[in-house]
């Protein structure tokens, strides 16, 4: 009995030997992955653009988020005179050389009728676009009662995404332009 208890204590003991590394990589992956989790949401960036009409009759206000590396949400405020603002919103891409058209489709869906006089954005994708927006960020943003805004910017610092500043413009759904300029931030 005494050589069986002998034995009984070595297994357990051989086993929470053995579980011991074990805990320890776990608990070291879990760490792992909350101080992950953790520079991600710190990586989140945020800022405000400004942007007129030609006239100047028309004001944009921006705020976006970018919290993927090469997107994230933007959302202006159309204030025109003596008019209740308007508030259009959606995602925008960062366009890089490695960009696929596929990955970015939904910059034509819905596609606005009174568009037009952007080079490669017509109504239908094109690869070409890719070569031609790289260091841009490009929206197709909603708005009230199905209309839409659509905007593309040159990015100052592409390296650091919309965080880096840009500059550009967006087209209203009557076809109108607003030039718009986003500070480093």
């Amino acid at each position: 009995m005494g050589v069986k208890d002998s034995w009984s204590h070595r297994r357990y003991q051989v086993t929470d030997d053995a579980r011991q590394p074990l805990m320890n990589e776990r608990a070291k992956s879990a760490l792992f992955g909350l101080l992950l989790g953790a520079v991600l949401v710190s990586c989140k960036s945020t800022g405000e653009g400004m942007g007129e009409s030609g006239t100047g009759d028309v004001k944009v206000s921006f705020m976006w988020e970018q919290s993927a590396p090469s997107s994230g949400m933007l959302r202006a405020t159309v204030t025109r005179p003596g008019g209740a603002p308007e508030t259009y919103e959606g995602k925008f891409y960062q366009i890089t050389r490695e960009t696929r058209v596929e990955a970015i489709g939904e910059l034509w869906y819905p596609w606005y009728p009174r568009w037009g006089g952007w080079e490669y954005w017509g109504p239908q994708p094109e690869y070409a676009f890719i070569e031609h927006y790289t260091g841009h960020v490009v929206a197709n943003l909603s708005g009230p009662n199905g209309q839409r805004m659509r905007c593309q910017f040159q990015l100052l610092r592409s390296a650091d995404g919309m965080k880096g500043g840009g500059q550009g413009q967006c087209q209203l759904p009557s076809g109108q332009t607003i030039n718009a300029e986003f500070p480093p931030s």
